[in-house]
């Protein structure tokens, strides 16, 4: 599958401070990747830059094989983005500012119809944006964005301010989008459960810095949970044979908290049973986004590599 947007090395500067530090990120075609951070941590630097809204201080930006630096044009011929609150004139119904819209770009007016059905608001397309919910006005944005056909859909905290049934209607047409249009979608936000929803793969960045990047939602059968949780009668006899055996074991709520493949999980539960430990429950913990995040802006390294 196709790299449709490719970053090396990238960096910005304001003033002296270093705001976006040597970021390297690959995106494919039909691939929606999240870009996960805290606020301030550099998200919309880096997508003002790949928009052409900022100037790159080091480094380079590709869409779809076109340098953004040196063939402006034809890379943002493949881009489209929304960064804050969609811009659109509120005197005008949803349909007119996309006709408008359509005319700068030199878009056919029946591309209109099918933007509209596919962001569901060919309903509310003859009302004046003014009278639009916010979420309308998420779509109706996300519609424009979709006119000229992009390869890259770029979207900063899409759902800033949407209410529950808002943010899933936005993240079941962002999946549409991407499967059946084949768009490799770009979207940042700060709200975990939303990227863990939504995404394909996720970057964390943190002051400026790559610190993670992680598949959400792939079955990994060679891949264990991270942690086995066992409640045991005599808690430190058990942490103290564990050690002894050179486990990566510590004690949580008054529970053995131990660090061990799936695999190994069995080994484990007979030494303790063996030395006479009595077992009241075994839980494996799946890691989740929230604790890839923790650990990725509390352990902070920055980017090593990215292996795409």
């Amino acid at each position: 599958m196709e790299n449709i947007l490719e970053i090396k090395n990238l960096s910005k500067f304001f003033g002296k401070s270093k705001v976006v530090d040597s970021i390297n990120l690959n995106i494919k075609a039909g691939e929606i990747y999240g870009f996960l951070g805290p606020n301030g941590a550099g998200k919309t630097t880096t997508i003002k830059m790949i928009l052409g809204l900022l100037s790159i201080d080091e480094g380079e930006i590709k869409v779809n094989g076109y340098d953004v630096k040196k063939e402006f044009e034809k890379a943002m011929e493949n881009a489209s983005g929304i960064v804050e609150n969609p811009d659109m004139y509120g005197y005008m119904t949803g349909r007119d500012n996309l006709k408008l819209y359509a005319r700068l770009r030199n878009v056919k007016e029946e591309r209109i119809d099918e933007v509209l059905e596919l962001v569901q608001m060919t309903n509310a397309s003859k009302m004046k944006v003014s009278k639009y919910s916010l979420g309308m006005k998420q779509r109706i944005g996300l519609a424009l964005t979709l006119l000229n056909s992009p390869k890259l859909l770029i979207l900063d905290e899409p759902t800033n301010g949407l209410d529950p049934a808002g943010i899933k209607h936005l993240r079941d047409i962002l999946k549409e989008i991407s499967r059946k249009n084949n768009v490799a979608v770009f979207v940042s936000s700060h709200i975990l459960t939303e990227m863990e929803l939504m995404c394909d793969k996720v970057a964390v960045i943190d002051k400026g810095k790559i610190v993670k990047i992680e598949e959400i939602g792939k079955e990994k059968s060679d891949e264990k949970p991270d942690e086995t949780i066992i409640s045991v009668k005599q808690l430190k006899e058990a942490e103290k044979i564990l050690k002894e055996n050179t486990y990566k074991v510590s004690i949580k709520e008054e529970k053995l908290v131990v660090k061990i493949e799936q695999d190994r999980v069995s080994e484990i539960i007979k030494l303790l049973a063996k030395k006479d430990i009595d077992i009241y429950s075994v839980i494996q913990k799946e890691k989740t986004l929230e604790d890839i995040f923790f650990d990725a802006t509390e352990h902070k390294g920055g980017q090593k590599n990215e292996n795409n």
